[in-house]
């Protein structure tokens, strides 16, 4: 499986590296030039996803039709984003998923349910329809769609931040792993910068192989793995599923919850399930 963020087609700088916007034609070639170095090494059965911004998402999409089979486009919502006078506010991003193989690859849905709570809840004969009641609510694991509106990105109260100018959340890598890889398999992120995907991966029991020029992001994901060996849970999933946007406090009493009550009332198994951290 593969994981890529590379630069986005904009001057920023990466610790002591700056990247400079290209034309549309150069960013093309370097976005070729990538792909045909990492695709020899993937198998017929493998995926990839590829970060991206709006404008980005243009060029890299038409070149991975090339060279793969485009299955989706995944929008996600970071919300945070600089005020524009003359235009939209950029708070969406890109990303693009596609497979070697048109109709051969993994992909786990059970593994990347949403749980929301249900606002009208419904029943037949007094029984909810498709939604479990609780102690700590109303509650219905749901498919997730392509536009992700759940996640946020790393803020400097939560572990994981970095100073990385392109973090992605771990909840967000989660997502991508877990649908699209088996325990055991190998995660590879060529732009690994502080480490997100190879922490995600060895969070969730995966291998992972990544590359990264910067001295700064190597010892700040080395850091980060060695943070994982002792705390191995990813913020906004519990319970094999995922978790709307602020529901912190209800994720902590629903673990508090017992597994099942005494009676034999229908309740969902709220306690985090363990997860060896160690590949």
């Amino acid at each position: 499986m593969l994981v890529v963020d590379p630069p986005y087609n904009l001057n920023k700088a990466y610790g002591n590296t700056d990247f400079k916007q290209m034309s549309a034609d150069g960013y093309r070639a370097f976005t070729e030039n990538w792909i045909v170095a990492v695709k020899r090494l993937m198998k017929n059965t493998a995926t990839v996803y590829v970060c991206c911004d709006w404008k980005s998402s243009l060029i890299i999409g038409s070149v991975l039709q090339k060279y793969f089979n485009v299955q989706n486009r995944i929008t996600w919502q970071r919300e945070k984003g600089r005020g524009a006078a003359r235009n939209w506010k950029n708070s969406m991003e890109d990303i693009w998923f596609a497979t070697m193989s048109p109709k051969t690859f993994t992909f786990n849905i059970d593994d990347v349910k949403m749980r929301r709570k249900v606002i009208a809840p419904y029943k037949i004969d007094g029984k909810p329809k498709d939604w479990v009641e609780s102690d700590s609510g109303n509650f219905r694991d749901t498919y997730p769609s392509n536009f992700w509106d759940d996640i946020s990105i790393p803020y400097w109260s939560m572990p994981e931040n970095t100073d990385h100018p392109a973090q992605k959340p771990e909840k967000l890598i989660a997502k991508l792993i877990l649908a699209s890889s088996n325990p055991g398999d190998v995660v590879f992120d060529p732009f690994l910068g502080s480490g997100t995907t190879a922490v995600a991966a060895k969070k969730l029991g995966r291998h992972y192989v990544g590359i990264e020029c910067e001295v700064e992001y190597c010892a700040l994901a080395q850091k980060r793995l060695e943070m994982a060996d002792d705390d191995a849970e990813i913020q906004g999933y519990s319970d094999g599923v995922f978790w709307e946007r602020n529901t912190l406090a209800l994720q902590q009493k629903a673990k508090a919850k017992s597994r099942v009550s005494s009676s034999g009332q229908q309740s969902l198994r709220f306690d985090a399930p363990e997860q060896d951290a160690a590949l």
